[in-house]
């Protein structure tokens, strides 16, 4: 680990909003916070917003400035990265921004039944190989429902086709209301492709944009876009289709062309 890494990890333990709850630690340490988020860190009743895969921070940081009658937590098991979120938050001394450094697969021993109300998935890795790991798999989705209020919404912001795609699949399959779609959200022009999607959207939460995510932009890639509801009851199944795979390498992604399926 590189000196400026463990800079970023010995300031990190000590931003009071900052929690540090890696899978390792969880088998002997509860976690207090869980169910009192609001009463003991934010200290108000407003609704709680995860941003999960957060890496640098920046959506959990932009909506905070945006929403100060929301709360916004962002939630990434990768403290370098997570750092310059933490610090831009903690210097322009946002109140409702806090940050949860641990595994995503363990995400529900962290917050209560009905404790959340919105979750944003910001360019999620789209773990072609496996359905288990992509963020919106019925495995997720099952954990999100414990602390999820009913028809909480969840936003995808992806710049993976296949990612795009088996979500809204997966959305249609299990009868997820979608309350808005688009497969290229900077089009100049709202048409079919921006089903749901208002105008004046792109100029507020969706126009934040990532790091990675201008990187892409600047490659020529389009950015798309889904939010749906996912309500409390009913049973989740995965969908038995073959989707497209990407054919492109990303940032900091192996190469996906040379992968033969998508199950």
């Amino acid at each position: 680990m590189s000196k400026g890494k463990l800079a970023k990890f010995a300031d990190m333990a000590s931003y009071p909003h900052v929690f540090e709850y890696p899978f390792s630690m969880l088998e002997d340490v509860s976690f207090d916070m869980r169910g009192h988020w609001r009463e003991r860190f934010f200290h108000n009743d407003n609704p709680i917003v995860l941003e999960l895969g957060c890496g640098r921070g920046e959506y959990a940081v932009g909506l905070a400035r945006r929403y100060p009658d929301r709360n916004f937590i962002g939630v990434d098991i990768k403290g370098a990265r997570m750092w310059s979120g933490a610090t831009e938050s903690l210097h322009e001394g946002l109140k409702n921004v806090a940050f949860l450094r641990t595994n995503i697969e363990i995400i529900d021993r962290f917050f209560a039944p009905d404790e959340v109300n919105e979750i944003w998935l910001t360019f999620s890795d789209p773990q072609m190989k496996k359905a288990t790991k992509r963020l919106t798999s019925t495995y997720f989705l099952e954990r999100y429902r414990r602390f999820l209020r009913p028809n909480g919404i969840i936003h995808l912001k992806t710049d993976s086709p296949f990612l795009f795609t088996y979500t809204k699949v997966m959305a249609e399959y299990n009868h997820l209301p979608i309350e808005a779609c688009t497969e290229d959200l900077y089009s100049p022009t709202l048409g079919i492709s921006h089903e749901g999607l208002e105008p004046s959207e792109t100029a507020l939460d969706l126009s934040i944009r990532t790091y990675y995510e201008q990187q892409w932009l600047d490659r020529g890639m389009t950015i798309k876009y889904m939010r749906f509801r996912l309500p409390a009851e009913g049973e989740l199944s995965e969908p038995e289709v073959e989707i497209e795979l990407d054919d492109y390498r990303s940032y900091n992604r192996e190469k996906r062309s040379s992968l033969t399926t998508s199950r």
